[in-house]
């Protein structure tokens, strides 16, 4: 039998806490809670959970300091986080994309709403781009049955989010994606999310990527599409 998918939820309003924990375990998942953000950490080190609801704003330690905690350290970087901001500002929403979380939920929500957003970022770990399974581009290499990324051999710790989105353009092999179809094949269709959001994906991908981060290149006004050399840069 399969191990149930463990959920941290980590927000100072136990009362919303625990309604996430019941509708959580409804759905077959095992909840773990955490009401401030250090406590929260420590349960992410000890537990490896396999997603992280974090409320952005917390007394104390900050869900932005949490998340960077997560991401600085190797052993919690791969973990996905969904952000739970406290209102649909896009400034919020920015911050906490640009801090590597793969999607974010505003208050209020809807439970159905934040059960979705989950199961998506739960998928992106496990679909593979269509039509490709491993992809070798000079020092890169994509292998999607092992859902690894290496550059010059050594390992590139990734998001499911960044992932999907760095294996999609790797996949339409030179062809131009606009920003509505990375958000479709990388967070799903129907999923609503400001347009800048794959913008910071972007980037957070090119920074990992650090002197290779030109296989990503900026179509302006259109998307962006992979280069497999520079000499194909304009």
């Amino acid at each position: 039998m399969a191990r149930r998918k463990r959920i941290l939820v980590v927000d100072d309003e136990r009362d919303l806490v625990e309604l996430i924990a019941l509708n959580l375990r409804r759905q077959g998942y095992e909840p773990l809670t955490a009401h401030d953000g250090a406590v929260g950490l420590e349960i992410a080190r000890k537990q490896a959970p396999d997603l992280i609801l974090l409320d952005l704003m917390m007394p104390g330690l900050s869900g932005q300091e949490v998340a960077t905690a997560l991401k600085g350290d190797p052993q919690t970087a791969a973990i996905p986080i969904v952000m739970l901001t406290a209102r649909g500002d896009e400034t919020d929403i920015i911050v906490g994309l640009s801090l590597g979380a793969d999607d974010y939920v505003s208050k209020p929500f809807s439970m159905k709403v934040l059960l979705a957003r989950v199961a998506a970022v739960l998928r992106r770990k496990n679909v593979p781009e269509p039509g490709m399974q491993t992809f070798i581009n000079g020092p890169l290499v994509i292998d999607q049955t092992r859902h690894e990324i290496t550059l010059e051999g050594k390992p590139v710790i990734l998001t499911p989010t960044e992932f999907k989105l760095l294996a999609a353009l790797a996949a339409a092999r030179g062809r131009v994606l606009s920003r509505d179809q990375l958000t479709d094949r990388v967070m799903g269709p129907d999923v609503y999310v400001t347009d800048r959001a794959i913008d910071v994906h972007v980037t957070a991908v090119r920074k990992k990527l650090g002197a290779s981060q030109w296989m990503i290149h900026t179509v302006r006004g259109v998307g962006y599409r992979f280069l497999e050399s520079r000499d194909e840069e304009e």
